[in-house]
């Protein structure tokens, strides 16, 4: 061990923890540059490079100080990864007994999150990091450091606004404030690590070393100059070249630009891997595919899964249910699974690195273009970041297959010898603005237009666009903010309306507020009748609805149908042309439809049915609160039920019944069809007569009686 490490015992004894001999170079640089001196670090090394660890060293270094630490992801699946990662520090002793504390929040959007004041480590996503700001969250003035991970995602559509304006407060706010930022891939290094003023540790160094190369016509050319042939069968390239890379107990990753082509590739593959796999592997596949089963719903798309799964082949999308890719993610980094197929998504998530990683097209779909259009450079050389398992491996391979039509040698000087693109600021859209300007305005009220000019002349957006540009956007989104009420402006200063401080801390976009309140304005009382099929379109047509996933031909029939039914529940006047199948979905979903016919029949995955039902329960809520400020007490029970509804997937005769603690649509459908249609009457119900009903069950039913028991005593 190096002698400026020894010095430090805690950081020795966490290397020590995690099992390294010695410090690999990107560490050690980062030592050198001051990242225990709490100097401000930008960290560009490949995946797998030690780059946690060095986020573990300024942890630690901060707690020393008796200061909190923030570590911020662009994902869920990543947060929780990382919080497993972090827990290593609870064992870890920092004298007279103290130990430290690790914790993770990534959702509720409207908390101020004080359960996290006792935690000496957070992990948030970035989203959820922003919303603490906006709630002023108290504890946030003890934190020491911020560690932001996967900070070229500053170059994401999606997600790379949130991720510049936070970066742009924490720098702002918290002066005294270590910031570290690491990132796998970032080619206009300098430009960023000038804008975040900090030093920069920028290395090339793996664990394992990366061949890059493009296949064509059975050959494939790699860049350390050696070509090696691969054999030809009838599944497909892609396949060929990733069954070749299996004996010895290698894995293979194969990436595909469609959900359908990685389930396809997957197929594909399943006899050539399964003949590879020793018996206990077989006991572990067939295993794992049970599990998939017991776990999961009853859609075709899981039963496909299993079925792969129990030949040592998987593939991997969004639109997996959470249950099925826990299983995928856990059974490949076991090696059970040998061949894995996924999307993109995979890349930016979870870390499943792989001997030798596939690109089967470099084509992708982009809605912005309407069309395929190949990936960039910086994608590219993401996904080749997968290749190489630093325990197993002393190499890993990325091969692209070259398509007809494409040129093997132009993918080769393309991706291959050519260099990432530079990261550019996505916080230039009308959205970005509007949305986080009037975050700016709710949280620091009071603020005058040269102020606010200030704090966007500090964004990356700025350093990277003319002044003249950034003004105009910025004063646009002000015209709007106070055309639609949500700021005003007062002797000079911008203040927040309630409508505009209460959208703020919903964490929706203004224009999703604005369509909330001119929609409710307009909603008449219904007596005894209600306005679901209106609300639900309301929802899912919002601007902060996703995915709105397009009706098919054969779709508009039935739902013209639909429509017709019920037209005095809507708001306004649609048709089948104004929607889509997730509002189609939502609608079948509250009336107890299953997965096996939203995800077969209606073609919702799982995994898209999961976020549909979870990003509209998130946006009924906040149709409630603005029916709140709107003082439409009429509108409250119904909206109320309707939330109630999304999160469980029921009618509205099981309300009562959901209402009990461990009791979800299918138990609460089997007690409703028992003749226990209320709390009394399962109250009253023997406890034997309840463990009879299917899904109840003896266990169940005992929880049941304790349950309603504790009510009835007022515990």
């Amino acid at each position: 061990m190096k002698a400026l490490v020894a010095e430090q015992h805690i950081v020795k004894t966490l290397v020590d923890n995690l099992g390294y001999p010695s410090l690999y170079p990107p560490q050690q640089m980062a030592i050198e540059r001051g990242i225990l001196d709490g100097k401000n670090i930008l960290v560009t090394t490949p995946t797998a490079s030690g780059k946690t660890l060095i986020a573990m060293m300024a942890i630690v270094k901060a707690i020393e100080r008796g200061l909190k630490a923030v570590y911020l992801t662009p994902l869920r699946a990543l947060a929780s990864e990382k919080y497993d990662d972090l827990k290593i520090l609870e064992r870890l002793d920092l004298g007279s007994g103290r130990k430290i504390k690790v914790a993770v929040a990534t959702g509720d959007y409207d908390s101020s999150g004080k359960e996290l004041a006792s935690a000496d480590v957070v992990v948030l996503t970035n989203e959820k990091m922003d919303t603490l700001f906006r709630h002023n969250a108290e504890w946030l003035g003890d934190v020491g450091l911020f560690v932001s991970d996967e900070v070229h995602l500053l170059g994401d559509r999606e997600r790379g606004p949130t991720l510049e304006m936070m970066l742009t407060k924490i720098r702002r706010h918290y002066t005294q404030a270590q910031i570290v930022a690491l990132s796998a891939t970032v080619a206009n290094s300098d430009e960023i690590a000038g804008w975040l003023a900090c030093e920069l540790v920028e290395s090339n160094w793996r664990p394992t070393k990366l061949v890059e190369g493009v296949y064509e016509y059975r050959t494939v050319k790699m860049s350390d100059g050696t070509k090696f042939q691969v054999d030809s069968s009838d599944a497909s390239s892609a396949v060929d070249i990733a069954i070749d890379s299996l004996d010895g107990g290698g894995q293979a990753l194969i990436f595909a630009e469609t959900r359908k082509r990685a389930a396809s590739l997957a197929a594909k593959a399943a006899e050539g891997v399964y003949r590879r796999l020793d018996k206990a592997t077989k006991e572990q596949a067939a295993r794992a595919s049970s599990e998939i089963l017991d776990r999961g719903d009853d859609s075709e798309l899981t039963k496909t899964l299993a079925q792969l799964v129990a030949k040592g082949v998987a593939f991997h999308h969004a639109g997996l249910g959470s249950s099925s890719r826990e299983v995928v993610e856990d059974s490949f980094k076991k090696g059970v699974i040998r061949l894995l197929t996924a999307t993109p998504t995979l890349a930016a998530g979870v870390n499943l690195p792989a001997r030798r990683v596939v690109i089967a097209s470099i084509l992708r779909y982009d809605s912005d273009y309407g069309g395929s259009m190949p990936i960039s450079i910086l994608e590219y050389k993401q996904l080749c970041g997968r290749a190489g398992r630093p325990k197993y491996d002393t190499a890993g391979e990325a091969i692209i297959v070259s398509e007809s039509g494409v040129n093997a040698e132009e993918l080769y000087d393309h991706y291959v010898l050519g260099s990432p693109e530079p990261i550019r600021s996505q916080l230039s859209s009308d959205r970005a603005v509007r949305f986080h300007l009037l975050a700016t305005i709710a949280t620091v009220p009071g603020m005058k237009k040269p102020g606010i000019h200030e704090l966007f002349a500090s964004t990356l957006f700025a350093q990277q666009y003319k002044e003249a540009t950034v003004s105009f956007k910025v004063d646009s989104a002000l015209e709007y903010l106070e055309q639609e009420e949500l700021v005003k402006l007062k002797n000079d200063r911008y203040i927040a309306t309630e409508f505009g401080r209460r959208t703020s801390l919903l964490y929706i976009d203004p224009a999703t507020a604005v369509a909330f309140r001119d929609a409710l304005e307009r909603t008449e009382r219904i007596d005894g009748g209600n306005h679901t099929l209106g609300f639900l379109h309301l929802i899912s047509s919002s601007p902060d609805f996703y995915p709105k996933l397009a009706l098919r031909k054969k779709d508009y029939e039935e739902l013209s149908l639909l429509i017709q039914g019920r037209t005095s529940e809507l708001l306004y006047q649609i048709s089948e042309y104004d929607c889509s199948r997730s509002f189609w979905a939502l609608c079948e979903w509250i009336e107890e439809t299953g997965d096996k016919v939203l995800s077969d029949s209606m073609g919702v995955e799982p995994g898209d049915m999961f976020r549909i039902k979870e990003l509209s329960e998130w946006l009924a809520y906040s149709l409630y609160e603005v029916a709140k400020l709107l003082r439409r007490v009429d509108l409250l029970p119904e909206l109320y039920n309707l939330r109630i509804r999304i999160r469980y997937g029921v009618k509205e005769e099981l309300l009562p019944l959901v209402a009990l603690e461990g009791i979800g649509r299918v138990r609460a459908r089997a007690l409703y069809s028992a003749g226990l249609t209320d709390v009394n009457k399962i109250a009253k119900a023997p406890q034997a007569k309840l463990a009879a009903i299917p899904k109840i069950g003896p266990a169940v039913a005992e929880k049941l009686k304790d349950q309603l028991k504790k009510k009835r005593l007022g515990q």
